[in-house]
Formats: structure tokens, sequence, C-alpha cells
């Protein structure tokens, strides 16, 4: 609901604010008073383009802000079940999700800001737009503006010229709703549950043409049975198989020079260690030096040992060389495709193992998907059906309903449909089920029926417009819901008067019982109709011409009424006529 309107230098008017209120807010005036600035400002602020010739004379920049208060039923954080939550799941809802996905803060239950300031000077018209006080643009203007209002006036591009608004009323009128968020809702899940079906199957595909190559590579890898470092050790096996003459013969001279021959170090020492051991008996200072050839005797004859052991286990084997090489030669193979060490080739051994298990493992995952999507269109089909069987009861309802309502509303002889075309045709699914509406009209008798935007004209699309809301908030069991945004009508009075401007007034209040209903009018049987009377005027001040808006009670209203009824001749009958007008439409 917007519950204050700020606008500033912008137009005719210099500074200007206006407290709204739930209910019917009329707006009233001479022509050319300021009234159309005063939607046309709203209009700024839910999305209509930016003109710097607006731009009050001698400002530097017109300034427009809007303060919407969510209903008590908007600002709730929470529900009890799914299914009342989907219920009560209102458009202050989808506006606040819509915010915080843009990075907007918004808290549930608080008022929202909106604030437009058109730059004049070098900026060119150029506009900035803030939300709760955050840059914004004007793309995510657009996006929520449906959700906070709607202005329905005689050169604005409406919402109900649009499918989807055609859609969204059709279901309400015929108490849907519930129905059409379960059909969309099994829409998404069939959708979804394709999507990864579509993906997983794109996915065999590429596994099927990579699963003979997968196999092989297992079937190389685990044949070849590599072990971490193997390569490392062959490598010195190899270097010892292919100098093994040349080891044994220095293994064998080694060990004579140490311990075999006569002249080996080993018998060398023993005969050193026995002169230093008779000399020790003579000369006690040597005695150490004994010992200490005794223990390099012992450390010389166990190195002797080592080698003789060596040697006695090295054999010169051609085939255990060409055995190694042959080896070699298979893990460089290996290394070469599969990594640049054999810890690598591991790991992808045990890499394609797994992509051959999870290749596997996927077929019995399609075959389970294929079982849920064809449920899940099932589930859709089911739902899609229902709500088209209803939707086109809900349409012969819905044009018996608008005709009548279009009759009392000066426009008898109106022909109009809500015409459905259906396919359930599974390439042409929508999340709005199987069905197209659009709503089709003929103002003259004998004219076809064509479409709402070639047809109707600025005063007649709002009171088609007020047609529709008044039968959608007047079907039994309510397809309007408390809380939904602000309808802003302008020249719904265009052509009508005596019993039709009645007619127009009675219907504007009962849609006031339920929403917030913002209206321009000339007409004062409409006028005594308001829940909240505002008057809109233009006076001269500091020798410029500015508007005022003036919130009417009492005796102020009834002589504005008289003003209407007469013009500038305001006689103690016209006021009583007033007073009468008053008395009849809002007690």
């Amino acid at each position: 609901m917007l519950r204050h309107l700020h606008i500033e230098d912008y137009a005719l008017i210099d500074r200007l604010d206006m407290e709204l209120h739930a209910g019917l807010n009329l707006l009233t005036g001479e022509t050319g008073s300021g009234k159309s600035i005063v939607v046309e400002a709203v209009g700024l602020l839910l999305g209509d383009k930016a003109s710097p010739e607006l731009i009050r004379s001698g400002a530097e920049r017109a300034r427009i802000v809007g303060v919407f208060a969510p209903t008590s039923e908007d600002s709730e954080s929470s529900v009890s079940s799914e299914s009342s939550t989907r219920r009560q799941r209102g458009r202050w809802r989808q506006l606040l999700a819509i915010l915080e996905g843009s990075g907007i803060e918004a808290p549930p239950g608080e008022d929202l800001i909106l604030q437009r300031d058109i730059q004049g000077g070098e900026s060119g018209g150029r506009s900035r737009l803030f939300v709760n006080n955050q840059p914004a643009t004007v793309t995510l203007l657009k996006s929520i503006a449906p959700l906070l209002g709607e202005v329905h006036g005689q050169n604005e591009q409406q919402e109900l010229f649009q499918s989807s608004a055609q859609m969204e009323a059709l279901d309400r009128f015929g108490n849907l709703a519930e129905l059409a968020d379960t059909v969309r809702e099994r829409f998404e899940r069939w959708r979804e549950l394709r999507k990864q079906l579509e993906s997983l199957s794109q996915q065999k595909q590429e596994w099927q043409r990579q699963m003979d190559l997968w196999r092989f590579q297992q079937r190389e890898i685990e044949q070849a049975s590599v072990v971490a470092g193997e390569d490392e050790r062959l490598e010195e096996e190899k270097q010892i198989l292919v100098h093994a003459e040349r080891i044994q013969s220095r293994l064998a001279s080694c060990y004579d020079l140490l311990y075999d021959s006569q002249q080996s170090a080993v018998a060398a020492l023993a005969s050193a260690q026995r002169q230093l051991e008779e000399v020790s008996a003579l000369d006690g200072a040597v005695k150490a030096q004994a010992e200490s050839l005794q223990s390099a005797r012992a450390a010389i004859e166990d190195a002797a040992f080592a080698v003789r052991d060596r040697l006695a286990r090295l054999e010169a084997s051609p085939a255990r060389l060409e055995e190694v090489e042959n080896r070699l030669a298979l893990l460089d193979r290996l290394k070469r495709k599969y990594g640049a060490t054999l810890e690598e080739v591991i790991r992808q051994g045990e890499q394609v193992s797994r992509q051959i298990a999870e290749a596997e493992a996927g077929e019995a995952t399609t075959q389970a998907l294929e079982e849920q999507v064809r449920a899940a269109a099932k589930e859709y089909e089911k739902g899609a059906g229902e709500l088209s069987a209803r939707r086109k009861k809900a349409a012969k309802d819905l044009k018996r309903a608008v005709e009548s309502e279009l009759a009392g509303l000066a426009m008898a002889g109106t022909k109009f449909e809500a015409s459905l075309t259906a396919s359930a045709e599974e390439d042409l699914w929508r999340s709005t089920g199987w069905d197209r509406v659009e709503f089709l009209i003929s103002p003259n008798p004998g004219e076809p029926l064509r479409t709402l935007a070639r047809i109707a004209s600025g005063g007649e699309t709002s009171r088609i417009m007020l047609a529709l809301e008044t039968v959608i908030a007047t079907r039994p069991s309510g397809g309007a819901r408390s809380g939904e945004h602000t309808l802003i009508f302008d020249e719904v009075d265009a052509g009508i008067g005596g019993r039709a401007a009645e007619t127009v007034g009675k219907k504007l209040r009962q849609l006031g019982e339920s929403r917030q209903v913002l209206c321009v009018t000339h007409l004062p049987q409409i006028a005594s109709f308001a829940h909240h009377h505002f008057r809109v005027e233009k006076i001269e001040q500091g020798g410029r011409t500015v508007t005022r808006v003036e919130y009417l009670k009492g005796a102020a209203r009834k002589e504005e009424l008289a003003r209407m009824l007469s013009g500038s001749q305001i006689t103690p009958a016209v006021l009583q006529h007033a007073a009468q007008l008053l008395k009849a439409n809002t007690e």
C-alpha cells in the first residue's frame, strides 16, 4: 500500500506531501490543476520513463519519493505449513525475494522507500533510483513495480495487456491460484528432473565413447602390476647386470688384497701385530698400538668376508638383464602414456577404475531418473488438465460477469471474452499449464472481437480493469487477496455521466474495501463514494504557479462536491445536493 507520496520540483509542483490511506482515495480539482501530475509521479515510481522537460523551471532536479507499507498479512514472518505458505504467498513476499536477490536490504514487515531523482542540466534527464536509500537500477524497479502498484490511464502501458496478467486475473477470478501454484511446482519438478536426465544421458554418451579406452587403460595398468619405486630399483639392478664381469673381477681382486693372498692386508696386519706384541713385553708403551692393529685386522676381515659373500651371490645373467630391460621398457611406456612417475601411473589406474564404476552405476541411475520423469510428467498432466478444465469454466463465468459489470459502466453492448487455447504437447508445456489466455473485446455491437490492446481506449481500459477487479473482489471465496498492489485509475470516468457515473463510483468504493485505490475523477457522483478525498488546485505563490493538495473532511468536502456539481456558483441548494450525495454514498 502506498502510504506516503512526496513530490518535489516536478512540473507545477514545488513541494507536495500526501498521506494516503487504505480504501478509495480520490483526487478532484479544476481541469489543469495538476491531478494527472500526481498520477504521473506515481507512474515514475513504478518505472515509467522520465523526461527532463517535467523538471520544474529553475530547479536542478525533480524528486519523487514513495513509502510503501506492507499489510499485516504481508508482514507475517512465517506460516505453519507448506500449503498455508502457498495460500498466503503475497506480492510483498515476492517483492522482498527480488530485492534480496539484488542485494537490497528490505527487512520484512518494514516500509519500503522508493526514491527517483530526475537530473536536469548536463545530465539531460538521467534518472537516479534508490530503494531503501540504496542505489538501484530501473530494471530492478520495473521488476518490482507490478508488485507495488498499477496505473491505468489513457496513455499508460498497462499490465492488463500482458498475457501473464490476464492469466493471473482469470485464475484469481476462478479461485485457481492454489491449483495454479501446484501445477507450477509440478512443472518445475518435471523440468528439473528432465534436465538431470538429459545431463546424465549426455554424460552416458561420453562414457560410451570413452569406455573402451578406459577398459584398455585399466587392463594395461592392472596387468603391469606396477609397484611404486620399482623403476628406480630396476635401474640399479640393470647397472649391476650390465657391468657384472667387471664387478666380479674387482671384487675378487679386492678379496685377494684384503684376505686371500699371502701379501694380503690381513696377513700383513697379523705379522705387524705379532711383532708389536713381542715389543710390548719389553716396552709397555706400544701395547695399545698392538691392540689397535688387532681391531683393524678384525674390521678388514669383516670387510673381506662381505666382499666374498657379495662375489658369491653375484651372477652375470644375460637372461635376467634382458628381463630387467624389458620390464623397464614397459614401465617407461606406461609413464609416457599415464604420468611422469609410477605413482602417477598408479593414480591413473585408480581413476579409470572409478570412471568405469561410475559409468556402470549410471545405467541404473538413468533408469531410476526415467521413472521419476515419467511420474512427474503424469502429475503435471493431471494438474494441468484439471486446471485447464476449471479455467474453461471460469472463462465462461468471467465473460458473463465482466459484460454485466461493463453494462453498468456505460459500456452496454460490449462483448468480452477470455479466449483460451490449450495444447497438451510436451514441447509446449509451461509452468502456467497448457493454456494461453487472451482477453478479447468488442466495444460496439456488430464488431468482431479483437485483442484488448488493439481496441480499448484509455478510459475503456480503465473501466475494463475496474470491472475485472470488481468481479474478482466480489467473487465467492474471494479471488482478491488483501494486501495486493495499489490500483491507480486515471480517465476512468471518460465519456460517462449520470447513472453510469454513480455505478462507477459504487464499483470503485466496493473495490476499495479490499484494495487501496487511487483515482482521478471529474464527476461528483464518483467523488462522493471516496473513503478519502483530496482536492488538487493551482495557486499563485511568490509570482509563480504551484500545485497544492488538500485532504478534505466535513464541510470542505461538501463544498468541493458542490463546486463539481455547479461550478463557481455554489448555492444552498447545491450544497444540500452535495450533502445528500455524501450521505447516500458514504453511510
